[in-house]
């Protein structure tokens, strides 16, 4: 039987600050294991081959791809973020959009009091929503 379905990232080098970053910006966050490549194995030597960290409870993986890829992440896919203040969503949107970009600019929309959605510098993609 299937226990849980988690979310897989797929850096190319900075899944450890990725992760670090994250965790950093969103309360009750954590790393939860991190392994890494040695010397002589398929990635390089200190890279992430395997992690674990939750944002809030919810849980990912992720790893430093050793493969060299054309592709990246997609605003298609992105991660919703529910907030509790004007001052969490203001200072996690602003956070997150340094090195990044915007999709849509953290404005009061018809469906929100405030919402945003942006693109980090790793090439994440987040929606930050502060309900009426």
């Amino acid at each position: 039987m299937m226990k849980k379905v988690t979310p897989f990232l797929m850096f190319q080098g900075n899944a450890e600050e990725a992760m670090n970053y994250y965790t950093s910006l969103i309360e009750e966050s954590e790393i939860t294991s991190i392994t890494r490549y040695g010397a002589n194995e398929a990635g390089e030597e200190g890279s992430v081959m395997q992690a674990t960290f939750s944002l809030k409870g919810q849980e990912f993986m992720c790893i430093d791809s050793n493969v060299k890829h054309e592709f990246s992440f997609t605003p298609s896919f992105s991660l919703f973020i529910t907030c509790d203040s004007e001052e969490e969503i203001d200072r996690i949107y602003q956070n997150l959009l340094d090195g990044g970009g915007a999709l849509m600019p953290l404005e009061d929309y018809s469906f929100s009091k405030k919402f945003g959605w942006l693109v980090d510098k790793f090439g994440v993609s987040w929606q930050l929503n502060l309900p009426y």
